[in-house]
């Protein structure tokens, strides 16, 4: 049986700021922005290729206090591509960092340990990964 991680919940105190920071920032995808009276509001994003997606908004979502959510992880092929994407659409993320040592160097050294980080706006904190081969065996 596969068990997919599909919907993380995102705590934020202002959700347009949140939605606008995801979408216009990142790139996430808005699935759907759905308000169910003043005081039910669900927004889904999706980031690029992925199978998961965060929600944010209020009133059908369990109480988490904004900011709370430490340790998300983003994968991508090309941590040095991602890094200067995050730079070019303005998102405070912090330099390329090794964290340990690639057992198999080469042809991608960065493999599995380089990272990039950054908050949204609210404080939740993101991780980056490089993990190229992934992506080169989902595509044969």
């Amino acid at each position: 049986m596969n068990w997919t991680l599909e919907v993380v919940i995102v705590p934020v105190a202002d959700i347009d700021r949140a939605k606008d920071f995801y979408a216009d920032q990142l790139g996430f995808v808005v699935d759907h922005d759905t308000v169910v009276g003043e005081e039910v509001r669900i927004v889904q994003l999706t980031p690029p290729g992925s199978g998961c997606s965060i929600v944010i908004g209020k009133g059908a979502v369990p109480h988490m206090p904004p900011g709370s959510l430490k340790g998300l992880q983003l994968v991508v092929p090309d941590i040095a591509a991602a890094h200067a994407e995050l730079v070019a659409r303005g998102v405070a993320v912090s330099d390329i960092q090794e964290l340990g040592v690639n057992p198999t160097p080469t042809p991608h050294p960065l493999d599995n340990v380089g990272f990039v980080f950054f908050d949204d706006p609210d404080g939740n904190s993101w991780a980056v990964q490089q993990i190229s081969s992934r992506a080169e065996k989902s595509s044969s």
